[in-house]
């Protein structure tokens, strides 16, 4: 028991920390998959708090990690593992048993893995942490009391402030389908190992008042008499396929007259330069110029910017706040699905530059500086 205590500290704290780190480089990941958990609970009105949320829940899994290994306050440290072992078994349950989540996000893009490894996991967790709970008195902190304390400021510093560095840079790890290098239109192509679902298409007919089924091979030998009646035809699903959907999914590009112009933006030998943003309106005021200034400077250059948003161009609050966009005939306005633009852009606004479908380099606003000398080097 004295060897295996220690085992169990170290496995369960740096899996915590682990954890949080991962989802640290990305806590927009982590808020959008709050909200979807939120859309399913009809709880949609959350959606403003699962930034916060996700940002708290990141620098506390990380914290109490540290805490554990140090063996700080280790009653208490093991009384707030075992909530969040259980909430997290929880949310892992019901991604597995609802079937209506392919990835938990439990370690982020980075690391997805199946609702039922990340349920098996908890679960594992679980029991190591309930152990930790019953012994948590014999456990002895292993610097002294300033050293230890010193050690959780430090890591909450840090935590916080690796969280705060990618909400405005980005992440530093991108783990998602844009990232540089990717050509999207590679990544919109289904996987070459896929394997589709395979599925068996069954008819429902009434017989005299008797129901039967059967496949599109075995029709009855007497199915040309006249007592069959259709009812219904349905698909069923015989196997699950695996790895059957393209990396980049909704990545569809129209113009405000609904003109499908993906292709065309996709395969321009020119450099162009997309400029991401979900909602238009909800632009930081205090960005306005510094885009204003991007766009003169493109535009001095003989170089496109395309605005891809989901937002209406009927938005009141968009013309008002950002007409210069909405209303310049230099700047190309299309729309896209609000999903993929969530995965193609972690800030609001997020600016691409574009060659031939290939990501060549992708800045948030704080990084707009940096990225003209880039963005201009690529001019023809």
């Amino acid at each position: 028991m004295k060897l295996l205590i220690p085992i169990v500290r170290i496995v369960v704290g740096t899996l915590f920390i682990f954890s949080g780190l991962i989802k640290a480089n990305d806590p927009m990941g982590l808020s959008y998959k709050m909200q979807e958990f939120f859309e399913l609970w009809n709880l949609s009105q959350f959606n403003g708090l699962s930034l916060l949320i996700s940002f708290t829940l990141i620098a506390f899994e990380i914290v109490v990690g540290v805490a554990l290994l140090i063996g700080w306050k280790s009653r208490l440290i093991s009384w707030i593992l075992l909530v969040l072992i259980l909430l997290f078994t929880f949310l892992t349950g019901y991604a597995f048993l609802s079937g209506k989540f392919k990835n938990c996000g439990c370690f982020g893009d980075c690391i997805p893995i199946s609702p039922l490894t990340s349920f098996v996991k908890d679960v594992i967790l679980l029991v190591l942490i309930s152990l930790l709970f019953i012994v948590s008195n014999t456990i002895k902190p292993l610097f002294s009391k300033s050293i230890n304390v010193c050690l959780l400021i430090g890591t909450t510093v840090g935590s916080i402030w690796i969280q705060l560095y990618v909400l405005n840079h980005l992440p530093l790890f991108d783990c998602l389908p844009f990232k540089n290098g990717n050509s999207i239109s590679e990544k919109m192509k289904m996987p070459a190992n896929a394997i589709t679902d395979s599925v068996v298409v069954t008819f429902v007919y009434d017989k005299i008042g008797t129901r039967v089924e059967f496949t599109a091979d075995k029709f009855p030998e007497d199915f040309n008499d006249s007592t069959y009646k259709f009812v219904d035809r349905y698909d069923k699903l015989i196997r699950k396929g695996k790895n059957n959907e393209p990396p980049i999914k909704g990545f569809s590009l129209k113009t405000l007259d609904n003109l499908d112009v993906t292709y065309e933006i996709l395969e321009k030998e020119k450099p162009l330069v997309l400029f991401f943003s979900e909602r238009i309106s909800k632009i930081n005021p205090s960005w306005n110029k510094s885009i204003a200034e991007m766009q003169d400077l493109l535009f001095e250059n003989d170089i496109q910017m395309v605005v891809v948003t989901a937002e209406s161009e009927n938005s009141n609050s968009s013309k008002n706040k950002f007409s210069y966009i909405i209303n310049n005939p230099d700047i190309l306005v299309v729309r896209c699905d609000a999903t993929a633009i969530r995965t193609a852009a972690r800030i609001n606004p997020t600016m691409y530059l574009l060659k031939k479908g290939i990501v060549e380099g992708k800045w948030a606003p704080t990084d707009f500086e940096a990225a003209k000398k880039i963005i201009l080097s690529q001019r023809l």
